[in-house]
């Protein structure tokens, strides 16, 4: 009995001692409570994983699905479920007559590739709300989940799904305005939503369909894992760098002798080392951000595995100049304690030398996940803050 109390004790305790929120965040008292939450789930999952009861996503996959909503018409809207491509699909559609063709707005929801879905509350509240404030349909896509199906299942699932939508008959069918579409996602969402427009933005069927890219917090990159944003918010809040590596490299490969390399930086290998120019943030990184960090490169040529190949296919910032071109209006969110908070600062710099039409709002006092806390029983004003900046953008740009 006493071992287990003194288990028990430090199961209490130790998250509480990486429990890390900045200053001058807004509600400290929830966000420490929310941070705190995280990281018992966290612990918890990987001592389960541990004990052999169930893996760690699968644990998270348990706690979220109680949180799935089902699809509620009202007078405004109507939600249904369906298919696109062989692919399902939460549509919302406004009833009421349009004076014009309606936009539309492809949301591809986060969750490190390795969980979430579109029907969570929290997306299906801002689904909702994106439809009714911009009488917008909107899909939200529910893709196949790592490490079940590894990359580039979700990805190809995200593509059929977009181009399902994007077919002359489809667009007709729900009054969509073919020049008024924009494809968006927040964290790993904003990821795919990225490789999406960058995947069609060239195929001659397609690409004057998209208008626009918004895309919240997103994680752009695995190729250096040591950028400041990830130093500075190795413990989160919400999301903490451990966490961002084992998530994300599941959606590569179950071998656990990634996440060890990654966390060194050591995982490049040494035919991919020509890329690392297209995430230096010595080069791209505002000054402003790169504060007393002094740059040093991933170390190349240590780590070598097969499968390393789908890192620089994951990594749409690494995307050359000429690709970059020809992408679309696009909107990027970033929060200053966000582990992911340089991938889109250096996109914002890279995409402006381009010559991209870029909109950048960055949230001094935010955090990432902030769109997870916009409903009951968490609401956070952050979350509703980041709602109104991505709705704004879009109310003005579609």
């Amino acid at each position: 009995m006493g071992h287990k109390t003194l288990y028990f004790v430090l199961f209490c305790i130790f998250p509480a001692y990486y429990i890390y929120i900045p200053e001058g965040i807004e509600e400290p008292w929830k966000v420490q409570l929310l941070d705190a939450s995280m990281k018992m789930i966290s612990l918890t999952a990987m001592l389960l994983e541990n004990m052999g009861i169930i893996t760690y996503e699968e644990f998270y996959l348990t706690i979220s699905s109680v949180l799935l909503t089902r699809p509620e018409s009202d007078g405004n809207l109507t939600v249904l479920d369906a298919d696109f491509g062989g692919v399902p699909v939460r549509l919302y559609v406004p009833t009421g007559a349009a004076q014009r063709r309606r936009p539309a707005v492809v949301f591809l929801h986060g969750g490190a590739f390795v969980m979430g879905s579109c029907k969570l509350e929290a997306y299906n509240f801002l689904n909702r709300m994106v439809a009714n404030k911009l009488d917008a349909v909107v899909v939200g896509v529910d893709y196949r989940l790592a490490p079940q199906y590894h990359f580039p299942v979700p990805l190809e699932d995200c593509i059929s799904a977009v181009k399902f939508f994007l077919q002359d008959e489809i667009l007709r069918q729900y009054g969509v305005d073919s020049a008024r579409v924009c494809i968006s996602g927040d964290s790993s969402g904003g990821a795919l939503a990225a490789q999406v427009v960058q995947a069609l933005k060239n195929d001659p069927e397609f690409k004057d369909k998209i208008k626009a890219q918004a895309l919240i917090y997103p994680g752009l990159q695995l190729f250096d894992t040591l950028m400041p944003s990830h130093m500075e918010n190795e413990y989160g809040p919400i999301l903490p760098r451990k966490v961002l590596i084992k998530l994300g490299c599941l959606y590569v490969t179950k071998d656990q002798a990634l996440p060890q390399a990654m966390w060194k930086n050591q995982h490049v290998p040494q035919e991919h080392k020509h890329l690392l120019k297209f995430v230096n943030w010595s080069t791209f990184l505002p000054e402003k951000y790169k504060k007393n960090h002094v740059y040093t490169e991933p170390i190349t040529g240590i780590f070598n595995a097969s499968y390393l190949n789908s890192v620089a296919h994951i990594s749409p910032l690494i995307a050359n100049d000429s690709e970059l071109q020809t992408l679309p209006l696009t909107y990027v969110l970033t929060c200053e304690h966000d582990v992911l908070r340089d991938d889109g600062l250096i996109y914002v710099t890279r995409l402006q030398n381009a010559g991209v039409n870029v909109t950048h709002d960055h949230v001094e006092d935010g955090f990432h996940g902030a769109l997870a806390f916009i409903n009951s029983p968490f609401h956070l004003h952050l979350g509703h803050r980041v709602k109104d900046k991505y709705i704004s953008w879009l109310e003005e740009n579609l």
